[in-house]
């Protein structure tokens, strides 16, 4: 005989795999760019539960279903096409970010002799500026959320409308171990939308190198939602069996 027993309590990972999934629900058939192991996990969750039409890649010229079984050809112009097409929506990460989502993968310090040299711009400016971002922070502190980036290679709200290329230009979420944050503020600036459970505003507030507006006000912000028990047996049994994201974040 045998009994079902509830599922333990969602780690601070889990909640960011959830807040990361969300970020593509209502997209449909679109390509998630999902950029590091936290934002896969969370694009494949969301292809399983909430946005079926979700296509996924394997990073290099296939598309691939849930589980990685190759589904069709991906060969680069088509990728490319569908990149400036709007038909995918990227999770990056960022080394800096500030209030309006203008990103930093390259250099930190004076870019004619910078203190350290990071990835360098690749397709940031690209991916900003034709299709959807979000961003994924797996640290989240004041030496990565910035008043001012040092250089800028995703490109921000306030940047698209003084060059005027708006058109196409959309950012989503950044999501962070700490809590989720559109852009919903004054001027298009962040907003503070969920914090994960065990986190408080006062600390999200504290890691942040400029003052986001909270939705709700300091004591209203809700929490992250949480995992139904089908998503929570679907990422520890099936798209994340060994733990990687425990890794990743910890807590």
């Amino acid at each position: 005989m045998t009994t079902d027993t509830a599922p333990a309590p969602a780690t601070r990972a889990e909640y960011c795999v959830i807040a990361c999934a969300e970020a593509w629900r209502g997209d449909g058939e679109v390509l998630a760019g999902a950029m590091g192991p936290i934002p896969t996990f969370g694009a494949r969750l969301a292809k399983r539960t909430f946005s079926p039409d979700l296509l996924l890649t394997d990073g290099e010229a296939m598309l691939v279903g849930p589980d990685g079984t190759v589904e069709g050809w991906l060969p680069y112009r088509r990728h490319l096409a569908m990149v400036t097409g709007g038909r995918r929506h990227v999770m990056m990460g960022a080394s800096q970010i500030d209030r309006f989502g203008n990103q930093n993968i390259s250099c930190i310090g004076d870019w004619e002799r910078p203190s350290r040299q990071l990835l360098g711009v690749r397709g940031a400016p690209v991916n900003t500026l034709n299709n959807p971002v979000s961003y994924w922070i797996p640290r989240h502190s004041p030496r990565v959320f910035v008043e001012r980036v040092d250089l800028v290679c995703g490109v921000g709200h306030d940047r698209a409308a003084e060059a005027g290329v708006t058109r196409f230009h959309g950012l989503r979420r950044v999501v962070s171990d700490l809590g989720v944050f559109d852009f919903g503020g004054p001027g298009r600036s962040m907003r503070l939308v969920s914090v994960h459970p065990g986190v408080t505003v006062a600390e999200v507030r504290a890691a942040t190198g400029f003052d986001p507006v909270a939705d709700g006000g300091p004591e209203g912000v809700p929490f992250t939602r949480e995992p139904s028990a089908r998503e929570l047996r679907l990422i520890r049994e099936v798209i994340d069996p060994r733990g990687l994201r425990d890794r990743e974040v910890r807590g």
